[in-house]
């Protein structure tokens, strides 16, 4: 069953295959640049996530039950740390993405090696995905 527990575990056992910090950057990069590509009709004021240095623009669908996200951003590092929460969360019904752990992330040490401003934005893009869910949530005829 893919929940956000399998995928957490999955990803923190992706990053214990590397040696040092510089490959797991390499790795969170080439997440960001695995996206798929990001509808423009995305790309708006309302859909920026505040609190981050980067442009990080957040689109959030509703179907079926489940929370779909999609995201961009202007830069490499912060589109993959946004790939990071989309690995791990995309899919899932708004109350598993609410009740998701998000500070198991930090067991990668991930927060430790980021400049201080990116760490920041990883709370910032964990609160906004989670205040996203909630409104799902609530709109959801259960």
């Amino acid at each position: 069953m893919d929940t956000y527990d399998t995928r957490i575990a999955e990803l923190l056992d992706d990053f214990s295959l590397f040696q040092d910090w510089i490959e797991r950057y390499e790795y969170i990069i080439s997440l960001g640049r695995e996206l798929p590509p990001f509808d423009e009709k995305y790309r708006r004021d309302e859909n920026l996530i505040k609190g981050c240095q980067s442009h990080v623009w957040l689109g959030v669908e509703f179907s079926g039950g489940r929370v779909y996200l999609h995201a961009d951003s202007d830069s490499l590092i912060t589109k993959g740390l946004i790939a990071l929460f989309i690995r791990l969360l995309s899919g899932l019904p708004p109350e598993e993405i609410i009740r998701a752990d998000l500070s198991r992330l930090e067991q990668s040490g991930l927060r430790e090696h980021l400049a201080s401003t990116r760490a920041n934005a990883l709370g910032v893009m964990a609160a906004r995905i989670k205040s996203d869910a909630a409104v799902c949530a609530a709109a959801s005829p259960d």
